[in-house]
């Protein structure tokens, strides 16, 4: 089922004339929106748009978060074409790319459109792979200073193989205390002074 889905998905989304094989993402994303995801990246690969599908799926991303327009979409009583024209009428001003328009219009045949943003997220991973980006997200109790943020990117340079960056993200996070946590690729390191604590009061605990 879910390849015949996926089949169908890769038939609307590429105009070309002669069907190929996916082209195969720098990455694997799972789920219902990770199928949709591969099947528009592979879509926009084919036709050399993987940019400009990038720059119009911000555009998406931010009508659904409107309200206006969320209250359409997101409303599972209203009609499925409503949803639809409602969405294609707020991207026609900018002269999205026929890639985009299929996206939107199978997500709404399919009944799918509430997890358009997740189909985003996704497709975004995908992009930063395809350039080289290793995302890497750090938690600390208060922002970093302009010091301790290039010493922190120094050291994760290390984690980065030949021809990758590093796309950092930092958030902060009063309730960890101190320390941080990185997430790295498919690395965690968790050096919080609260969980430091949380290890040290169950070692006490069990003695």
């Amino acid at each position: 089922m879910a390849a015949l889905m996926l089949g169908q998905q890769v038939r609307q989304f590429s105009t070309s004339v002669v069907r190929q094989k996916l082209v195969k993402s720098p990455i694997q994303v799972y789920g219902v929106a990770g199928r949709y995801a591969t099947a528009l990246f592979s879509a926009a690969s084919k036709q050399k748009k993987l940019d400009q599908v990038e720059q119009e799926m911000g555009k998406v991303s931010a009508l659904i978060k409107d309200p206006n327009i969320s209250s359409i979409v997101m409303n599972p009583h209203v009609k499925r074409s409503i949803k639809q024209k409602t969405l294609h009428d707020g991207l026609a001003k900018d002269k999205v790319s026929a890639i985009t328009v299929n996206l939107i219009t199978v997500l709404s045949d399919n009944g799918r459109l509430p997890i358009t943003g997740e189909v985003i997220v996704a497709f975004g991973k995908m992009m930063s792979a395809h350039r080289g980006e290793v995302i890497c997200s750090v938690t600390t109790a208060q922002p970093l200073d302009v010091p301790n943020l290039a010493d922190l990117k120094v050291a994760l340079k290390g984690f980065l193989q030949k021809g990758e960056t590093i796309k950092l993200e930092t958030k902060s996070d009063p309730a960890i205390l101190g320390g941080m946590i990185v997430s790295i690729g498919d690395k965690y390191v968790d050096m919080s002074t609260k969980t430091k604590i949380q290890k040290l009061t169950k070692l006490i605990k069990e003695t």
